[in-house]
């Protein structure tokens, strides 16, 4: 799918990867994946090889509990999109992802990439949303994806404004560093939800028209790229499913590989 000069040659990740590699990393862990065997993946024989990156899962609470909606294409489309960081980059990525769970201590402290799947009814305390947005100020960076519509807007927006109260969700401008960190992507078009599809539609509600959003801290970086009325998940674990356009999972990778490359160099 990919070139092979697709590959990047990053002198300036090394120090990026120093500090990942002295963030000690913390035993793999796994859990059933929302929906079920669809989402499921053999464990990789290298998952406990120690590496210098880890995509990280933000497990969250839900408005109806401590739920499963953070599962979300995982674990299949975290080690897909591993895979795929590993051919098009130098990243030294573990090939399994981490769950990572705000109430577990420093833990979080630990993983400078979290993905959040479905952030529609996540629901925090006050030391939950605290927590989060200590960490993203320090340096963290969170990818919001895979949900649609304005009521799914308004529930994320709800956890969010938990996490920062008073700070701007912007549209990314077109020229931005997170646009332009391996690929340049001025021109770029809706991930599509695969169980969405109906003639010819690929999104759920009234979620036609993609956005790229972002909250930024004092520097102006992005700590959370949001993805709304995408779906990158759905694009990293159908990438090899016929019934799903390729034109997705093209864009859906990368997307996530120029974040995963912005995480570490800003």
């Amino acid at each position: 799918m990919f070139p092979s000069a697709g590959r990047i040659r990053l002198g300036l990740v090394a120090a990026a990867f120093c500090l990942a590699a002295a963030w000690a990393q913390r035993p793999f862990r796994s859990y059933a994946p929302m929906e079920g065997a669809a989402s499921e993946s053999e464990l990789p024989s290298d998952f406990n090889h120690q590496t210098g990156f880890t995509l990280g899962r933000l497990m969250y609470p839900s408005s109806g509990g401590r739920g499963s909606s953070w599962t979300v294409d995982y674990p299949r489309g975290d080690r897909t999109f591993a895979a795929a960081v590993r051919r098009l980059t130098l990243v030294d990525v573990r090939s399994v992802e981490q769950p990572v769970d705000p109430d577990d201590g420093n833990d979080i402290y630990f993983w400078p990439y979290l993905h959040a799947g479905m952030p529609t009814a996540w629901n925090f305390n006050d030391g939950q949303a605290k927590k989060i947005r200590d960490y993203l100020l320090r340096g963290g960076f969170l990818v919001c994806d895979s949900f649609f519509g304005t009521q799914e807007w308004a529930g994320f927006l709800r956890g969010m404004r938990q996490i920062f109260p008073n700070r701007e969700i912007e549209d990314i401008p077109d020229n931005d560093p997170i646009f332009h960190s391996v690929f340049n992507l001025d021109q770029r078009t809706q991930v599509g939800n695969f169980r969405a599809r109906r003639g010819g539609r690929w999104y759920r509600a009234d979620g036609e028209i993609p956005y790229w959003r972002g909250v930024r801290d004092d520097r102006g970086r992005v700590v959370a790229a949001i993805n709304f009325n995408n779906d990158l998940g759905d694009s990293w674990q159908l990438a090899d499913n016929p019934e799903y356009p390729e034109k997705f999972s093209s864009m859906g990778i990368r997307l996530g590989v120029n974040y995963v490359v912005y995480s570490l160099t800003h």
